[in-house]
């Protein structure tokens, strides 16, 4: 009978870790002096994204080209760290109230080829 309280107790401290929610400090981090994702790239910000309106203008072909920081449904916002939903209905980390992208010509990390570009684009700093 202890096996199986013992056994019991481990599967629920299990199930309780597997079903925490997922936070900013997961989502991205600072590097170098600017944001870069959990896969170490680097994360940018859009100028025509009205800072802390709770979106992302960049949708459809521009997703393709600078997708989003998606959150998870269970990820929750943190400090400087908020959520924005997109028009496809996912949630999009921001920092300061803009959201957050990757930018599809970086290759590997530490990759800044997005800053800049179009005048629009810029690399996101703590």
């Amino acid at each position: 009978m202890k096996h199986l309280t013992a056994l019991a107790a481990l599967s629920l401290a299990l199930l309780s870790a597997c079903a925490s929610t997922g936070s900013a400090a997961s989502a991205a981090k600072a590097v170098d002096g600017v944001l870069v994702g959990p896969n170490g790239m680097t994360l940018y910000v859009f100028d025509r994204d009205p800072q802390g309106a709770g979106k992302s203008v960049c949708n459809g072909p521009c997703a393709a080209n600078w997708p989003p920081l998606l959150a998870g449904d269970t990820d929750v916002a943190s400090g400087d760290y908020t959520l924005v939903v997109r028009d496809d209905g996912r949630k999009q980390w921001a920092f300061r109230g803009k959201p957050l992208y990757y930018w599809i010509k970086d290759t590997r990390p530490g990759d800044r080829t997005g800053d800049g570009v179009n005048q629009v684009w810029h690399t996101a700093r703590p």
